[in-house]
């Protein structure tokens, strides 16, 4: 039997405008999460990320898979969309981050720097990379993986929606998951470069409910960030499997 628990958040941070958006969709024991992250340099960032976890979500409700061609069609669906909504003076991007549920299996797949992370029995278990200049500073052993929050280059993304025809979106293969308690974070930029992966343990191991993971996590997010920090926002789901 599978079991599934969901929250969200968003929050506008420092910013003038809040540009990422998050769309949790849940029925009969499959679920399909995204956080997009709405690249504000480009303008109408809040579109872009809007479009984009629109068009993941709704068709996979409306059919559910797990095939790997059809999740990538998906992210060239909202590729495609987000493309189209661009004017010469508004070249919207967005990154983004999707979780697929169904019947106790899991993929995932992702754009950009918005993060996955998995955790198995309260303990990080796997996580997306970024498609950013810092993380190919970290395979190119320049940096750690650690040193990515305040690497000079943190906010160079190197794939995202509307960045052109073909996004090359990296997804994870289906797995089935094992018995036990799952645990999967999706966020944004703003939400991970101020929460650490020890701590996200620490306060998943102190929350009965998706929705306390989230609080506890925030409040860490709220004491450390700056005034002007970015826009912030994360979907936790809980995946009970007996």
């Amino acid at each position: 039997m599978t079991r599934l628990q969901t929250a969200s958040c968003s929050f506008q941070g420092g910013r003038e405008h809040n540009e990422d958006s998050v769309r949790v969709l849940e029925r009969d024991g499959c679920c399909v999460a995204v956080v997009a992250d709405g690249l504000g340099g480009h303008g109408g960032g809040e579109i872009a990320s809007s479009v984009a976890a629109g068009v993941i979500t709704e068709p996979f409700m409306a059919s559910p898979t797990l095939d790997a061609e059809a999740i990538r069609g998906l992210f060239a669906l909202a590729n495609l969309e987000v493309l189209k909504a661009q004017t010469p003076a508004l070249k919207m991007k967005s990154t983004g981050v999707a979780l697929f549920v169904k019947d106790g299996a899991a993929c995932w797949g992702h754009v950009g720097d918005s993060r996955l992370y998995h955790f198995i029995s309260g303990k990080l278990v796997a996580q997306t990379l970024d498609h950013s200049a810092s993380q190919l500073a970290v395979l190119t052993g320049e940096i750690t993986q650690e040193d990515i929050r305040h690497h000079e280059d943190r906010n160079r993304v190197l794939r995202a929606f509307g960045g052109g025809e073909d996004i090359k979106a990296e997804i994870a293969p289906a797995q089935t998951l094992n018995i036990g308690f799952h645990a999967f974070l999706l966020c944004t930029d703003g939400f991970w470069e101020y929460v650490f992966e020890p701590e996200m343990e620490l306060d998943l191991a102190k929350s009965g409910t998706p929705r306390d993971w989230l609080r506890a996590m925030t409040q860490r997010l709220s004491g450390r960030a700056p005034k002007d920090n970015d826009n912030h926002s994360a979907a936790a789901v809980f995946i009970h499997i007996e």
